[in-house]
């Protein structure tokens, strides 16, 4: 649950009652994410995969990063926009877990143009030569900040990036913060807001998703 919904669910309810409806297996999938993970709200949920899916049917895009799975629902949102010969590329470090989005991702009829990878973020980042069509990442945030420098040099202009969770609850606002992952998350709002390659807003959809293109 994310500051925002915390504050208003009855416009939350309002919100999901009005955007197009969630498919059959992101219905199943979210059950499942609630049923047998230990965070459940680390998934991206309904408004947020509307967001992801839109953006990745307009862009079409032929290369696709994810950095961070969970249990696969912005994955299977992301991959519905994907060229005839896209790919995406998602990556986890939680082997326990591998299970259910492997699952998912067989179910899926983008199966074929799926690729999960149980790797460190930074080593794929510094050790592929991809340049990336549409970014998204959800992960560790005490690496935010490292995981947009790694991730420049491998989009050119009209490169899509999302960050998400960049609202932290509302603690980006602190002044002082005392937990390391608020500072980094400031950090990057304020390397994005300051970098002339990219032009960003930062929508307060959930707990906040800074939205970026690269000029």
């Amino acid at each position: 649950m994310s500051f925002f919904e915390e504050k208003n669910p009855e416009m939350d309810r309002y919100l999901e009652t009005h955007a197009s409806s969630e498919p059959e297996i992101l219905k199943k999938l979210r059950k499942e994410t609630f049923q047998k993970t230990t965070q459940p709200h680390m998934i991206s949920g309904y408004q947020q995969g509307r967001l992801l899916t839109i953006i990745s049917q307009m862009l079409q895009p032929k290369n696709v990063l994810e950095i961070g799975t969970f249990t696969g629902y912005a994955t299977l949102c992301l991959a519905t926009g994907l060229s005839k010969e896209g790919k995406i590329t998602t990556l986890d470090v939680n082997e326990d877990l591998a299970y259910l989005p492997q699952k998912y991702f067989l179910e899926s009829e983008y199966s074929h143009q799926i690729h999960f990878k149980l790797q460190d973020a930074k080593e794929f980042l510094k050790d592929t030569n991809d340049v990336f069509d549409l970014v998204f990442i959800d992960a560790d945030k005490d690496n935010y900040a490292e995981y947009f420098r790694l991730i420049k040099p491998h989009t050119k202009s009209g490169s899509v990036v999302l960050f998400d969770n960049v609202l932290w609850y509302g603690k980006v606002l602190e002044e002082n913060p005392k937990q390391s992952s608020t500072q980094v998350i400031k950090e990057l709002n304020d390397l994005i807001a300051k970098d002339d390659d990219f032009e960003n807003l930062i929508l307060p959809l959930r707990d906040g998703v800074n939205f970026l293109r690269r000029k």
